[in-house]
């Protein structure tokens, strides 16, 4: 079905498939509250997030939460580690934004999910168009098909296969999106990519993940190296298969992981999960800093200072089940007590930290925020609001780990807090000639299929 427009699916609702008007005005209000939100001016991105029936891709969920500007998970692994998920609509549409798609153009989409990123993309390409979605699990596939078809966009092709081989048979491609996280670009991707064409991923920067759009450096070339146009913060699962990257997600306790952006520590041993959650459970050795920030900037801006200038970085993440069973009252189930109890990045479910780890222990973030009780004495400090920061160190070296962490902060905060503004990722593909040129404070990350050039300009 094609609108006035020329885009493709379901102008109002698929056949036979009617939706309420209480869940029509609930996606006009995500649609709305995402492109105001993100200064989303994209015209074509907003009128696919009206246009798609995103509950028609998450049957299992109550309809009427599948508009809140959530993730959701779909899919875990036998240890409840979550590997598949509807992403959030807000980096869906800034990813959407950034691939700067139209009618008529040919795309690939490696992390087919849900299919609810495919049927907004055909939605914008139109009948002109070609949508062609990848995934290395089957299961996931044979879902993503149901839901497309259900809301009526059969047109989009859904195969699988290891996104690291893209999909030649649709090749040559306008527009390349993953919808995964990834710490290289596939070479099958470059080779598979039209001239003129962008490439938008989820790129891991050493355990800090941006959504970075290539193009080639020379527009008019067909090789040589790419960079980047736009980036911005997101965060996705890992991708799976030959494109998984370096870094290892170790389990210290049900719920609570530590991230190693490298897989191992610096001095190449592995990091002994028990060992490790006995010294969180101790005393730590705190160091104040006076540093203040958000939530945003400690995550990302401070985030990619650590990447680049501390080989020991890491990320703690305490996902907290529910706790007791809800009163009679029937607000949800309060989740369980945070072992991460001073983590700058909170939310209501898991908190989460960055640090530095090595064989003489850890020290992480931490975060205090004051509540407001001149307006509220019982009020509960934002958990997105600004945080003094500090170090907690834990083990045998745990005054010195965190006396340098602390130290970090301080660099990054007295050298203006540099963050993705200003931030630009150069790409050199190891089949090409080109080297990347010695750019002072650089960080060069070396990949199988390119080497990275990441610097602030």
């Amino acid at each position: 079905m094609t609108d006035s427009a020329g885009s493709r699916g379901p102008a109002q609702e698929p056949p036979g498939l009617a939706v309420s008007d209480t869940l029509a005005q609930l996606r006009e209000d995500l649609a709305t509250r995402v492109t105001t939100a993100n200064r989303i001016g994209n015209g074509r991105v907003a009128a696919a997030l009206r246009a798609v029936p995103r509950h028609l891709f998450l049957p299992d969920v109550p309809p009427g939460a599948t508009y809140a500007d959530d993730a959701i998970v779909t899919k875990r692994d036998q240890g409840g580690q979550a590997i598949s998920s509807s992403s959030q609509p807000a980096i869906m549409a800034i990813m959407l934004d950034q691939l700067d798609l139209a009618p008529g153009q040919r795309v690939l989409e490696i992390g087919a999910g849900t299919g609810y990123n495919a049927a907004l993309i055909s939605h914008i390409v139109g009948a002109s168009g070609r949508v062609t979605s990848i995934d290395i699990d089957p299961e996931l596939v044979g879902t993503a098909r149901e839901h497309l078809a259900s809301a009526g966009f059969t047109e989009v092709t859904v195969a699988s296969a290891d996104g690291a081989g893209g999909y030649p048979t649709g090749a040559p491609y306008d527009r390349i999106i993953a919808t995964v996280g990834v710490s290289d670009l596939a070479g099958p991707w470059l080779e598979q990519a039209a001239p003129g064409a962008r490439i938008v991923v989820p790129l891991d920067v050493r355990g800090t993940q941006v959504a970075a759009a290539f193009e080639r450096a020379d527009p008019a070339g067909t090789g040589g190296p790419w960079t980047s146009r736009s980036l911005a913060p997101c965060g996705f699962m890992r991708m799976r298969g030959s494109l998984a990257g370096p870094e290892r997600l170790v389990m210290l306790e049900p719920g609570l992981s530590l991230m190693l952006p490298d897989g191992a520590l610096p001095d190449g041993r592995q990091v002994d999960a028990g060992t490790l959650a006995g010294l969180l459970a101790g005393p730590p050795v705190l160091h104040p800093t006076g540093v203040r920030a958000g939530s945003a900037q400690v995550l990302w801006d401070l985030g990619l200072w650590l990447a680049a200038r501390e080989p020991r970085s890491c990320r703690l993440n305490d996902e907290m089940a529910p706790g007791p069973a809800a009163a009679e009252d029937g607000r949800p189930p309060a989740a369980a007590a945070p072992r991460l109890v001073d983590a700058p990045l909170r939310s209501r479910n898991w908190h989460a930290t960055l640090g530095i780890v090595d064989s003489g222990g850890l020290a992480v973030l931490t975060g205090t925020r004051a509540a407001h009780p001149a307006a509220d004495p019982a009020a509960e400090p934002d958990p997105a609001g600004p945080a003094t920061l500090g170090s907690a160190g834990f083990g045998p070296r745990a005054a010195d780990l965190a006396a340098q962490l602390a130290a970090q902060v301080e660099a990054w905060d007295l050298a203006a807090r540099p963050g993705l503004a200003g931030l630009r990722i150069d790409v050199y593909p190891r089949s090409g000639p080109d080297e990347p040129p010695p750019v002072p404070g650089a960080l060069t990350m070396e990949r199988p299929a390119n080497r990275f050039l990441i610097y602030h300009t």
